[in-house]
């Protein structure tokens, strides 16, 4: 490990917010001028959802990852720098991280690549969480209580969010390339330069300003990464772009991004704080950062579980009708009983438990709040009906029961039937299965690799091999 005034800053690549959210070649060139010791980047998420955890598939198209994954992979050859992908696939479960890495093997096999791959699995089996439930090492976190065994089997993916101690392992034993599964956006850009030897205050701030790419610059429209350099004192950002820049405001403002504190970060193993962060702006497209602090936390690692729940159809309908427009709260309140009280009458109990939801667009679909009694009427409106039930073929079926009443209900009694329009016929859209989150807690562990599982590729003489 360097030491003493020798140390030279680590430079952090971060090409992107997100694998397959779109590497561009020219900052990928750009980046290899001015030098770097590694590249790392997220490839997930949960804010598009539980779907993607609970059917282990990645919300972006395979041919955008493959995409990113050449230019990033032929620099990561050229440069010799080690490669770090976190969550991959989107949400980072098992089949997340496999799809990932054959899309690595084909870029290999096309380019004629040889790197060393590690896959880091973090995904539970649900007996292993029941036993750390048991011994009591399972905590809640708001607004869910106690976790129970009923829930873990509902969850058809578990997994837990790796820190930088699965990546540091990794990169010891000489890897060129590691797929993540669910690690914190974090961790996989701080991992390397806490390997390194730098300020591990600065690696963990530096890594939760880069972690969204070029989102941590004055205009967030051109370009998509950035490079950090983090040293024994604090770091520097800047971007890639031409005609960005880093500032104050706005290196220092990502600390509010998906935070509910703006001063410190709750991470596997301890807490990020930067209350007492010193910004700086060094040049004119250049922040250096100072003054971050890593405390230490007994170590816990947040778990994700998501389940698949009943079906869904949905119509769509467009309004422009001036008495509808100037009434919208009435027209919902009147659909919503009509809908329901149709599927109450023609399907009796065969309907089972189900729900209507009508979101109105262009009037408070958004926000489901209340509207202002003085705000004027919008010029025409998008109904959007959500029918959930027990099955899809059911939801099918109460959407077209309701289909004449949701296209021509009037607002009042004893008028003639309008007709409102519809964009699509037939007009009810089998939407499939509903996922969501079935967990928000943390388990409390001695060891951060207890819970991780490590696969080695050999692309080279195309073996394999596993750790435990």
């Amino acid at each position: 490990m360097p030491d003493g005034p020798a140390f030279s800053p680590v430079r952090v690549f971060v090409p992107a917010g997100q694998l397959g959210a779109g590497v561009r070649a020219d900052e990928v060139v750009t980046a290899i001028e001015r030098g770097f010791d590694v590249i790392a980047l997220d490839a997930g998420s949960t804010d598009s959802g539980a779907a993607y955890l609970a059917a282990g598939v990645s919300k972006n198209s395979r041919d955008a990852v493959k995409a990113d994954l050449r230019l990033l992979m032929t620099a990561q050859a050229r440069s010799r720098a080690p490669l770090l992908v976190g969550t991959a696939g989107q949400a980072g479960a098992d089949p997340n991280v496999d799809w990932t890495l054959e899309i690595v093997a084909e870029v290999a096999r096309e380019e004629g690549l040889t790197p060393r791959v590690a896959a880091l699995y973090s995904e539970l089996a649900a007996e292993t969480l029941k036993a750390k439930n048991a011994a009591g090492k399972v905590r809640s976190l708001p607004p869910l209580g106690a976790l129970d065994d009923a829930t873990i089997d509902s969850c058809a993916h578990i997994v837990a969010l790796m820190g930088v101690e699965p990546y540091i392992a990794a990169l010891e034993a000489g890897a060129d390339i590691l797929i993540g599964g669910r690690s914190t956006d974090t961790a996989v850009l701080a991992s390397y330069p806490i390997w390194r030897g730098a300020h591990a205050g600065a690696a963990w701030h530096a890594g939760k300003t880069g972690e969204c790419g070029a989102q941590c610059t004055a205009n967030v429209n051109l370009g998509s990464g950035v490079i950090l350099a983090i040293d024994r004192s604090g770091f520097e950002v800047e971007p890639l772009h031409p005609a960005t820049r880093c500032t104050v405001q706005s290196v220092s403002a990502h600390m509010l991004y998906e935070n509910s504190n703006p001063f410190r970060l709750t991470e596997p193993g301890g807490v990020l704080d930067v209350t007492a962060a010193r910004y700086e702006q060094v040049s004119e497209v250049r922040v250096r950062v100072e003054g971050s602090v890593w405390e230490p936390r007994p170590y816990t690692m947040k778990l994700e579980g998501a389940s698949a729940g009943r079906y869904q159809t949905v119509m769509i309908v467009g309004i422009a009708d001036p008495q509808v427009l100037a009434n919208l709260d009435l027209f919902h309140d009147r659909m919503h009983h009509v809908l329901t009280r149709r599927i109450e009458r023609t399907m009796g109990a065969r309907a089972g438990a189900f729900d209507v939801s009508l979101r109105i667009y262009g009037w408070n679909a958004v926000t489901g709040g209340p509207v202002p009694k003085e705000a004027a009427p919008p010029r025409e409106v998008g109904v959007m009906c959500v029918i959930t039930a027990e099955s899809q073929n059911l939801a099918d079926q109460m959407a077209k029961a309701c289909n004449p009443y949701f296209f021509h209900m009037p607002l009042s009694d004893g008028v003639e039937l309008p007709s409102y329009g519809f964009p699509f016929s037939p007009a009810e859209i089998p939407r499939g299965q509903v996922f969501e989150f079935r967990l928000n807690h943390v388990v409390e562990l001695d060891d951060p690799l207890e819970l991780v599982r490590t696969r080695w590729i050999d692309l080279a003489t195309a073996t394999e091999g596993a750790d435990a």
